[in-house]
């Protein structure tokens, strides 16, 4: 066994405890939950326009074959996609320096 291997207990009770691990949980979690509010509506939104105002959706753009449903369907994969990479984003600069200092400091 690896020393890495074997579960330091007071080490961890030392990180749960210590309140810049807890605000950094908390922020973690609200952003989380930001992010999926926003696709939660979005595909909402777009599954009650298919529902109930299919005529709108049906409308081709600019007179040719590709309907609004379409557009907005490629516009909402390419809007998770993006909502994918603010997560990456703000968990590479903020959340993960803000741990790796929380770490050190408690090495």
């Amino acid at each position: 066994m690896t020393p890495h291997s074997v579960p330091d207990t007071a080490r961890e009770a030392r990180i749960t405890t210590d309140p810049r691990y807890r605000a950094l949980v908390r922020d973690r979690q609200r952003f989380s939950w930001t992010l999926t509010a926003i696709t939660v509506i979005v595909y909402t939104s777009f599954i009650s326009l298919i529902a109930f105002d299919k005529p709108l959706m049906a409308q081709p753009i600019a007179g040719g074959a590709t309907s609004i449903a379409v557009v907005l369907g490629v516009a909402m994969l390419v809007g998770t996609v993006v909502i994918c990479a603010v997560y990456v984003w703000r968990a590479n600069g903020s959340y993960d320096a803000r741990l790796a200092a929380l770490l050190e400091s408690i090495a």
